[in-house]
């Protein structure tokens, strides 16, 4: 495409006679112009920016000439400037009188667009350009080219879109999975404070129990209330003979002894 380009630009530089000093100037401009497009080596956008510069000297001399204007657009567009390069060629495409002249402006037109990514608007103006000059196929091919890079950029940003959307569904799921996970933690949570509540709850109720029951086992019954009193009562009568043997014992001793 750079190469149809450049073609299309190139057939606009003027070689017809001018007076003399506008003539020099536009033939400075020329030169400086080819030798910029003949340096295969580097883009030399000074020799440009002088070949603009001449130009405009031309056009200060005669401002209304379409073909000093037109060379001065294309030097704008060397020197990629490209949005100030359209404004210009969109005018020439109406004030250019021959269709094949209108064609070549809005040719670079399109070319200028182009550069831009400005795509729909470049395919526009290639169009105007074929209305013009139907034959043309240098504009035939950068429409082609146009509408091919159109329909990848819609292809590409179709993909970005799903892309998008399948990252939004995962970032969906992700969250969805996460606040599952929270509510099973919770539920989760739930479940052994209720297990912690009822383990409290049966240790109290063992505690009430113990406690009914200390009473009913310190407790006994009439029975063996009974046999533990006769117990008693019969270590008490064992303890009183006991006693009495020992008095008795001794006072015989005692009788004993004065005897003697």
């Amino acid at each position: 495409m750079k190469q149809l380009i450049i073609l299309s630009l190139l057939i606009t530089i003027s070689v017809t006679v001018f007076a003399q000093n506008e003539r020099k100037f536009v033939r400075n401009g020329n030169k400086l112009f080819m030798e910029a497009v003949n340096d295969t080596t580097q883009t030399d956008t000074v020799k440009y920016s002088n070949a603009e510069t001449e130009y405009r000297k031309a056009l200060n001399k005669k401002p209304t000439d379409l073909q000093w204007d037109y060379n001065l657009a294309d030097a704008m567009y060397k020197q990629k400037r490209f949005e100030e390069a359209a404004g210009k060629f969109n005018d020439l495409g109406e004030k250019m009188e021959t269709p094949e002249d209108k064609a070549k402006a809005y040719h670079n037109l399109g070319n200028s667009q182009l550069m831009q990514e400005k795509l729909d608007e470049s395919i526009e103006s290639y169009k105007k350009a074929l209305r013009q000059n139907p034959s043309d196929l240098d504009t035939k091919y950068n429409l082609a080219y146009a509408q091919n890079m159109k329909k990848k950029k819609e292809e590409q940003d179709k993909k970005d879109k799903e892309n998008q959307d399948k990252n939004k569904d995962k970032d969906k799921d992700k969250n969805k999975n996460k606040d599952d996970q929270n509510k099973d933690n919770k539920d989760n949570k739930d479940n052994q404070d209720k297990q912690d509540q009822n383990k409290d709850q049966n240790q109290q109720n063992k505690d009430e129990q113990q406690q009914q029951q200390q009473p009913q086992q310190n407790k006994i019954s009439k029975q063996d209330a009974e046999q533990l009193l006769q117990a008693l009562q019969n270590d008490e009568r064992k303890i009183q003979d006991k006693v009495k043997k020992e008095k008795a014992a001794k006072a015989k001793r005692t009788k004993t002894e004065k005897e003697w």
